[in-house]
């Protein structure tokens, strides 16, 4: 696959809504724009036209991964994804692997850590082992791996993983890149107050996620 992102953001609403608002799924086309163009759990945050998703979901249905379905005596079309865990494709993922690839297709590359935290409305994980663990699994076979670790940034403890429905990641460009910076970058006497300042990022991290949360689950309750 290489989809764009505005395919990638309908398909990841799609799979998020069915797993956390079941009795909401399939979606309408309003709702389906209204998620897409979330504030919230969403990198980087769109603001898509109706007209614009509707052009992406027909170009996912003319790919089978979308279908458009009209209830009996109901006017209003409902969309639903077929892009995995369905008698039409081929993908077939287990609870957390569905979950870590929602979280990648709406919000981009993200650490284990960030993924622990971030999934836990679409699946439980116990520990960062765990995460990494399901990460090993969807990329440990070359021929058919969804995602890839990319090069460690500078100063970051943990790689992010990316996933591979949006065309190959060129990680020795990458792993250039982050190599020259560390070169060209600080002296690594500043090392003790890099990690003080890494510790707190990642404090702001899982606080700013936790805020996201709730703001979504007020959101879902507002357009109930």
């Amino acid at each position: 696959m290489n989809l764009s992102l505005e395919e990638t953001r309908v398909i990841g609403v799609l799979i998020e809504k069915q797993i956390t608002t079941p009795d909401q799924y399939p979606l309408s086309l309003n709702s389906l724009t209204t998620g897409c163009n979330q504030k919230s759990n969403r990198e980087p945050v769109l603001d898509l036209d109706e007209s614009v998703v509707q052009e992406t979901v027909d170009e996912l249905v003319k790919q089978h991964l979308v279908t458009e379905n009209s209830g009996f005596g109901s006017r209003v079309t409902k969309l639903q994804h077929r892009f995995c865990n369905t008698e039409f494709s081929k993908l077939q993922f287990d609870e957390q692997e569905l979950g870590v690839i929602c979280v990648l297709l709406l919000r981009g590359p993200q650490t284990p850590g960030e993924l622990r935290t971030r999934t836990n409305r679409l699946c439980k994980f116990s520990d960062v082992k765990e995460v990494e663990a399901t990460l090993q699994r969807l990329s440990h076979d070359p021929e058919k791996a969804y995602v890839v670790r990319l090069p460690r940034e500078p100063g970051k403890r943990e790689s992010r993983y990316a996933h591979l429905f949006s065309g190959e990641v060129d990680v020795e460009a990458m792993a250039e890149a982050a190599s020259a910076q560390v070169t060209s970058g600080p002296s690594a006497g500043a090392g003790a107050d890099n990690d003080r300042i890494l510790a707190l990022e990642q404090q702001v991290a899982q606080m700013q996620s936790q805020i996201e949360e709730l703001q979504e689950q007020l959101l879902e309750l507002q357009t109930r």
